[in-house]
Parts: structure tokens; sequence; C-alpha cells
């Protein structure tokens, strides 16, 4: 019979209090440290997770500014519409939830298309748009099934509408939905609730203005994710109204001028650079644009051979050709290349010393005996071919490029195309070939390479009618905070081009005033019996004609006609508007772009309300 050994029995029992003891001690220990851990470290982020689930933070997104024309016509406004909105955190069975919302209210591919893309760039708490711009239809037939659907909802919101639609898109642009392009280049959270921004011209430029500051709503909310009640709100700040210097009637006339011709033209105010008219034909409607184009149209307007997407007025670049022809007087008279007296004979061409190659004249038998005021109301190829080649290209391009020539304007507007002012160096640089003397003299009827924009032409025009002051034109006149009661003009801004002698100036306004008023002027037909038009027209060829062919305008298609040009300003004794027309495959200037300029000009000055 073996003993029982109470010692080791009490040891083994000893042992086991203890490992026991120290496995509830551990566990005591694992549990205070997460209760601390819960209650005392991360106290502060589960209590706002709870709070969370009870109160959410809404933006405020703050309401767009308007925009108004010079004469407080409203160009752009915020609409009611209501949306049928998602959020996906709320929703089980988000594509179940499709298929039976697709029953209520009719959503096609392009809504759900739509949807998914936007889905992407949004955080699960978000609501994101399935169907925008509901009807009063719509918005009770979902009404009447709102409970069976939870995350799902109807959003009041304001939409951006254009009235005039096509009438104002090449200078308004038009508001689009927040891309992630764009949230790299904004602050995020002052967007936090809005869901568009100024894609290009005025809304674009003025984004910031126009835009204003989000507010934030504390909201309590049941566990389905309504709201019930509102606990604390911070009111956002609107966006400032834009006041343009545009003139929507003038603007209409414009249009209207062009009839079916494709073209741009720009009238701006000579005293302050102000845009008056602002026409990029043909235009698109930017209200399909607010909520997302459908693939279909958009596909049409780029297709579109007429090209109604191009801002002509903005980024379309034409030979200049006779227009800028006062320009290479005044760079002759300045420069001492040529006096107002000095005359040439013009038998129709001209050549360069020891060359064969000849130079035509639009005149054929030519224009005779030619100074520089009969060179220009005659518009005498001849003459300049003669003065650019004793100029020589680099005062070309060093004179011609104080009116702006070659280089944006600075106009407010985004994407302004810069033209080409050639020169040897850019020559060398793009071509990598020398620059070669033939060049300098077409280019002295604004041919070759010669490049400008329709906004070029108009504020290089204003500069001489105001005697050298050249005006960086402006859209905006001036910023309007209707909550503060404050009005912030956008001051004009303004260089000097330099004057050699007053008289050489007097001179080619003289001459620009003859191209309209004297009976040998080449736009003789637009002379107007209440004011006096000082002007130049132009033609630029499309394509060039061989050295011994004729041009015949009837025998080709039309979008290989040359382009017609004509500048002008009016009234001539006290510059109220300069213009700038360009007709594309228009023909001859005198003919078609200086009685749309006419048109332009007796709509603006001739009114009773018209002024500065």
């Amino acid at each position: 019979m073996q003993l029982k050994d109470n010692i080791r029995e009490s040891q083994a029992f000893l042992t086991r209090t203890i490992v026991a003891g120290m496995l509830v001690l551990a566990t005591m220990l694992l549990l205070v440290s997460r209760m601390v851990q819960l209650q005392v470290v991360d106290h502060e982020h589960f209590t706002t997770l709870s709070r969370e689930n009870r109160v959410k933070l809404v933006p405020l997104p703050p309401t767009r500014g308007l925009i108004y024309d010079r004469n407080g016509v409203l160009l752009a406004r915020n609409r009611p519409a209501y949306s049928l909105e998602i959020t996906p955190e709320q929703v089980g069975d988000l594509q179940g939830t499709l298929n039976e919302l697709a029953k209520v209210i009719e959503i096609d591919g392009e809504d759900l298309e739509r949807f998914w893309q936007l889905k992407k760039r949004k955080r699960r708490f978000d609501s994101v748009p399935i169907r925008i711009d509901l009807s009063q239809d719509e918005t009770a037939q979902f009404a009447v099934h709102r409970h069976r659907f939870p995350g799902v909802d109807i959003k009041a919101q304001l939409l951006r509408h254009y009235p005039h639609d096509v009438k104002t898109n090449h200078v308004l642009g038009y508001v689009g939905r927040v891309s992630q392009a764009d949230l790299e280049q904004i602050d995020a959270s002052n967007y936090a609730g809005t869901s568009h921004i100024g894609k290009n011209g005025v809304e674009k430029t003025y984004e910031s203005a126009l835009h204003g500051v989000v507010g934030l709503e504390q909201v309590e909310v049941n566990a389905a994710g309504r709201r019930v009640r509102t606990l604390e709100q911070s009111a956002p700040e609107p966006g400032v109204d834009v006041h343009l210097h545009l003139d929507i009637g003038l603007q209409e006339v414009a249009m209207q001028a062009f009839g079916d011709n494709n073209g741009a033209a720009v009238a701006i105010n000579p005293q302050n650079g102000g845009v008056l008219a602002f026409v990029s034909q043909p235009g698109y409607d930017p209200n399909q644009f607010v909520e997302g184009i459908s693939t279909k149209n958009y596909r049409a307007l780029q297709q579109d051979e007429d090209r109604p997407l191009y801002n002509r007025a903005l980024r379309g670049q034409y030979p200049p050709g006779s227009t800028v022809k006062p320009f290479m007087g005044l760079a002759g008279l300045e420069r001492g290349a040529i006096t107002y007296d000095s005359s040439i004979y013009c038998p129709g061409f001209y050549q360069l010393p020891g060359n064969v190659h000849r130079y035509r004249d639009w005149k054929k038998g030519g224009h005779g005996s030619m100074d520089v005021e009969s060179a220009i109301v005659q518009s005498c190829d001849v003459y300049f071919y003669r003065l650019a080649h004793d100029l020589g290209i680099d005062q070309l391009h060093d004179y011609l490029s104080q009116f702006g020539f070659g280089d944006r304007t600075g106009i407010d507007l985004t994407g302004e195309s810069t033209g080409l002012l050639p020169s040897r160096d850019w020559k060398r640089r793009a071509r990598r070939q020398p620059w070669y003397p033939g060049e300098t003299l077409i280019m002295g009827i604004g041919q070759g390479y010669y490049l400008t924009t329709p906004l070029q032409l108009a504020a290089a025009t204003a500069a001489i009618a105001n005697n050298g002051t050249f005006f960086t034109p402006h859209v905006v006149d001036y910023l309007h905070d209707r909550d503060r009661g404050e009005i912030n003009p956008i001051p004009p801004h303004a260089k000097l081009v330099p004057i050699g002698a007053q008289q050489n100036w007097e001179d080619v306004r003289n001459a620009m005033r003859d191209v309209v008023e004297s009976a040998r002027g080449t736009a003789k037909r637009i002379r107007s019996d209440r004011y006096q038009i000082a002007g130049k027209t132009g033609t630029a060829q499309v394509f060039t004609v061989a050295q011994d062919a004729e041009y015949e305008e009837d025998e080709i298609d039309k979008k290989l006609r040359d382009h017609a040009l004509f500048v002008a300003y009016a009234p001539v004794e006290d510059p109220q508007i300069a213009v700038a027309v360009v007709v594309e495959n228009g023909g001859h200037g005198g003919a078609v772009a200086a009685p749309i300029a006419r048109q332009i000009m007796d709509a603006y000055l001739l009114r009773e309300d018209a002024g500065p």
C-alpha cells in the first residue's frame, strides 16, 4: 500500500494556484489595458464615431454668383432643380436598389454610366446622383415609394442656366461637374458639397469669386439615415455677381450679321479695353454641358465640320491680310523708311533686285504712283512689298510686336492663342531654315507665316484709335458683393506704344478714315451719314496661287476661298468702339466683312443708351 505524498501534492497545488492566479492577473491586466485604450486613449475617436451614428456633418454649398451684361441683363442664372441621389453606405444591395428604382423612375444607360463614374470619385458616405433635374411628376412618383428605398433621397439644388445659350457660350463658358483633375487644383474643403465648377470662359476665370465659401450643418439622423433635426449651422457665403462690359444686344446683332457664314467678331471700347461684343460663329448651347452632355451629342459637336466648339475669336489664327497695312505704314513713317510725301510707282507687281520672280498686286494693271496715304486707301500691295523690303524683317518684327501681335493680349479668358509674328529666330528654331527676303515681302501684306487672332486685331486697332495706348482687353467690368454691398471694379491695364512723331499717327488715322470716307476707298460702301468710320479691309489667302495662275473664286470650293477681314473704329473724332471682323472663306473684306462691322457699329453708336 502506497502512502500519500502530502508534501508533493501541496507543492503541485500551490504551483497550479500560482499559474492560475497569474493567468487571471494577466487577463485582468489585458482587460484593464483594453478599457484604458477604449475609455481614455481612444475615447475621443469612439465618441466621434458614436456621435456620427446620430449626428452628420453636412456641407452647405454656397449659391453661385450671377453674371450680367453691361446693361444689367442676366446672362447666367441659377434655377431650382431636384435630383435623385443614392448614399452607397446606407444601401445594402446597390445593384438591386438600382434595378428597383428603374421601375419607379426612368433611368437610362447614360444615367447609370454617369452614376458609376461619379461613385468612383466619391466616398461611401457621399451621396451620388442617379437622375438629375427630375420633373414634378417624377418627384411626386418617387415620394410615394420613398419608404422602400433607404439611402435614396431627393435633393433640391440650383443648376446653372444660360438663358441666351449660343449667344454667350464662347465668352461665358459653362460649368460642369467637379472632376478629379479639378480637385487637384482647388481647395477641396471649400468645394465639399459643391458639385459644379467653371470649365472655361468667364465661369472659369472668375471661379473663385463666383463660387463663394462653403457652410456647414450638423444634423441629427435616425437609424435609416433620415434627417431628424438640425443641431447647428454656419451659413455659406454666396459667390459675388460678375458684371461684364459685354452688351448682349450688340452680341445678338453681330451674330445675326454673319448670317450663314462662319467667323469671328470682337468689339472693344478703345477708352478702357472693355470687350463689348465677342462672337465666334457658329456656337453651341452650353446648357447641355452643365449636367454632362450625352456621348451622342458630344460626338456630334466634335464631328461637325463647322467646329462649333472652337472659339475663333480667342483661338482662331488667321493671316491678317491687308488689315496690317496701317501698322506697316506707321512702322515705315516712325522708323524713317518713308515719308508722308514719298511715293513709288506700282505697275501691278514687285521684283526683288536681281530676281525675276514677280510678287503680284491684287490689281492686275497696277495702281500707278502711290504714297502711303493712297496705298492704304486703295490697299496697294506693291507699295507695302517695297516698304517691307526697305524696313527688313528685324525692324518689322520689333515694331509690330508693340501692338501685341505674336503674343497673348492677356484678356481675362483662358485658352487664348498667341498668333504668330515671324522672325529670323523663330524660323531658325521652328523650321531650322534661314529667313529669305521674299518672306519679308509677303509679311508686309499680312501673308506667309504671319497669323493673328480676331482679338489681337481688335486690340491693336483700338491702340491706333486712342493714339498709342494699348489696353489689355477685359470682359469683366466689376464684381458686386450683394451681401456686403461692395462693388469692386476691374481696373484697366494699359501700356504705351512709343510715338516718334505725332503727325505720323495722324496721317495713318486719316488714311484709315479715307478707306471708308473717300470715293476710292476699299470700304466706301459702308460709309455712314451719321458718323465717320476709319478702317481697313483685308483679304487673306487660304492657299497659294501659282505665279501665272488666276484666282477664280466661283470655280473653287468655298472652304478654299479667301478669308474676308475688316478692322475699324468710330466715330473718327472720338472713338467709342473698335471692331475686328473675320469671315472665313468670305472672299473680299470690303464686300463681306465691312458690312458686318458697320452693323455692329450702328447698333452701338446709334442707340439712345449708347455710351462708353
